[in-house]
């Protein structure tokens, strides 16, 4: 669309300010020292950000704070946000985090996503919102929450007194509803303070948006409402974020707003920030079971290019891409039977394979490499490009398919299943590490103090007290004092799977929880079980075996570490689980008559059982007795009536 005089002119008049104000601080920082740091990142041409115009619904941004610029070298010193993520691909299509807006916090699920630049929860007034996980948001309970007026840099409502925002994504639906500003909370794993920021309040959403379980998005993208841009323009953060999905069993992972120390085996590969509004990789080749395709490299490089987007579920190639791709996977594949997918409306390409190989489908499918233009690689694994069937045992389905007519070329949430990848847009490179993302922070040695979450009401929506899963020191939280005789293992958990229906199941989930312990079945016993909205609270414990009068040390250690670390996988019909707390209860210590009551309590038995024989068989004696008394020989006798011959 072509732009108005006007919006040149305000463009032209931006863009002078922009060079002027540059050129001072050069000046200045020259006649000041003209060796110094600040003074030679403006000499880098990464510092070199375009000027373009857009719409108000582009995710495209300018940086709208050059001081971002000066501020890059103390980046390693800045807190970060450490947030868990919940749900999964297959039951969901999406991932989550938590986030906590307003005082006192209400808290809200969103769905995080990189191709996503405003973060937006449904609001208290909005009449045509869904049905969510969470109540709305309700600016008249946040003693903090601020409408963002009217002004020259966003879109206005049609009385010019507040500010709006509109959505549109690719399956049609659509958000839309006011801006405002409140106070940020980020979880209490997090170093990174409560942050003021804008966000959307919904008051109309369709499709997709409408019907989902999430509440909302939080937009990772490039843009001035994004929450990363958001907290980097204030400097709190570095310019970077990180994301570690589940695999293809498991739910939930990690994420981290701002930077840490990366892994030093980390693959990064350029991402060019000019080349769209979204996180772009410059693919080239891509290779099946060591065979590279035979495609141009050109073919990645349609529209949009190659985008690494997390809000999308699978991946899509453009159709001469894909085509290649099918067929070299089923090649590969020839020995495996094809059958339906799960849905009757979708056409997906699904193989059948030998129930004992369900476990392990690395040794039957082939590994993919994905080259990209600095000849650095990234290896897909089976769960990075096959999703399993929910109806067929021991069979799986492509991930991957053809992009319609788009020739863009857009990686979603499979291809890093188990892989932390970091967003350094500080940089202008994304990395790559294979992980087990549930054992992200282990792997990475690291540990958190977290800080308190802000103080919460009674109110409906409230932050509730939740114990970290981690410890606020450096040792394990796993590690046990001294040698306990153990008694019990408590610990509540929550799940997202509401309580109507999970209760036909809890007994399926002791016995998972049971096998993911090692424990027998009927060490497991559940004590409480509650509905959180549409979440469900149980609590658990597990005790000594029969056998046994105590839990060891030992295999106390074990339970509590995969408690702790996350390790319990349950299978998607039960969502994902947080871990609210776990106890280790020591042995109750008995009394001499705890320790003896049951001897006592069985001599006592078998006395009762003695006496009651006897009286039984006084009691037979004496009847008999009374039945057929004694009689004298000249006893009088009661004449007796004669019966008919």
């Amino acid at each position: 669309m072509a732009a108005t005089p006007s919006h040149l002119i305000s463009t032209s008049i931006s863009i002078i300010l922009l060079i002027f104000s540059s050129l001072m601080e050069f000046l200045v920082l020259a006649s000041a020292n003209p060796t110094s740091p600040a003074l030679l990142l403006h000499s880098l041409p990464a510092m070199v950000l375009p000027l373009y115009l857009s719409t108000p619904n582009s995710s495209s941004r300018t940086s709208s704070n050059p001081r971002r610029l000066l501020q890059r070298s103390e980046s390693l010193n800045r807190p970060n946000a450490r947030m868990r993520l919940y749900d999964d691909l297959l039951r969901n299509g999406y991932y989550t985090t938590r986030l906590w807006i307003g005082t006192p916090p209400q808290r809200f699920a969103l769905i995080v996503d990189t191709g996503s630049t405003v973060t937006y929860v449904p609001c208290a007034s909005c009449e045509m919102c869904g049905r969510h996980q969470d109540p709305k948001f309700d600016p008249e309970e946040s003693s903090t929450y601020k409408a963002v007026k009217c002004n020259i840099d966003c879109t206005c409502d049609s009385d010019k007194v507040n500010c709006i925002y509109e959505r549109q994504y690719a399956e049609m639906s659509t958000s839309s509803g006011v801006l405002g500003e409140d106070l940020v909370s980020f979880g209490n794993q997090s170093e990174l303070a409560p942050q003021r920021a804008v966000f959307g309040c919904e008051n109309l959403e369709t499709g997709d948006l409408y019907s989902q379980h999430a509440d909302g998005i939080m937009g990772l993208g490039r843009g001035d409402l994004s929450v990363v841009d958001q907290l980097v323009d204030k400097g709190v953060i570095s310019d970077s974020f990180s994301l570690c999905y589940g695999g293809m069993d498991i739910g939930g992972g990690s994420m981290v707003l701002g930077g840490f120390t990366t892994p030093s085996d980390m693959v990064f590969i350029h991402s060019n920030p000019v080349r769209s509004p979204y996180y772009n990789l410059d693919l080239k080749e891509i290779h099946i079971a060591g065979k590279r395709l035979s495609l141009n490299p050109s073919v990645f490089d349609g529209k949009h290019g190659t985008v690494l987007d997390s809000g999308t579920t699978y991946a899509y190639l453009p159709e001469a891409a894909f085509l290649a791709f099918k067929d070299g996977i089923m090649k590969e594949l020839s020995s495996l039977k094809q059958i339906r997918g799960p849905d009757p409306n979708y056409n997906d390409i699904c193989f059948s394979t030998d129930e004992s190989e369900v476990s392990h489908p690395s040794d039957t499918f082939p590994t993919v490499d994905m080259v990209f233009g600095s000849g650095k690689k990234l290896t897909l694994s089976p769960e990075n490009y096959l999703f399993r069937h929910s109806k067929v045992r021991g069979a799986y389905c492509l991930g991957f398919f053809q992009n319609g007519k788009d020739p863009t070329t857009l990686l979603g949430g499979i291809v890093v299943r188990n892989t932390l990848v970091t967003y350094d847009r500080e940089n202008s490179k994304i990395g790559f590490w294979k992980t087990n993302c549930s054992e992200l922070w282990e792997r990475l040695h690291q540990s958190v103090s977290p800080p308190a979450m802000p103080p919460a009401s009674g109110d409906k929506n409230s932050t509730p007290g939740v114990t970290p899963t981690l410890a606020p020191t450096g040792a394990p939280p796993y590690v046990l004092p001294g040698e306990l005789q153990i008694g019990k293992i408590t610990f509540d958990m929550s799940l997202n799977i509401s309580y109507s229906d999970l209760k036909p199941h809890i007994t399926e989930l002791a016995e998972f929880i049971a096998q993911e312990l090692e424990v027998n079945t009927s060490q497991v016993h559940m004590l409480k079980f509650a509905a959180n909205g549409n979440d469900s609270l149980i609590s658990w414990a597990v005790f000594p075996a029969d056998s046994t009068e105590s839990i060891s040390n030992t295999t106390a250690a074990v339970i509590v570490a995969r408690l702790a670390e996350h390790h319990l996988q349950f299978p998607v019909m039960f969502g994902s689980y947080e871990l609210l707390g776990w106890r280790v209860e020591p042995k109750e210590k008995r009394s001499w008559w705890q320790h003896s009551y049951v001897v006592i309590l069985s001599i006592l038995g078998i006395l009762v059982i003695a006496l009651s024989v006897v009286g039984l068989l006084f009691l037979l004696r004496h009847r008999q007795r009374t039945v057929n008394p004694y009689k004298p020989v000249n006893a009088a006798v009661p004449e007796q009536e004669l019966q008919p011959l």
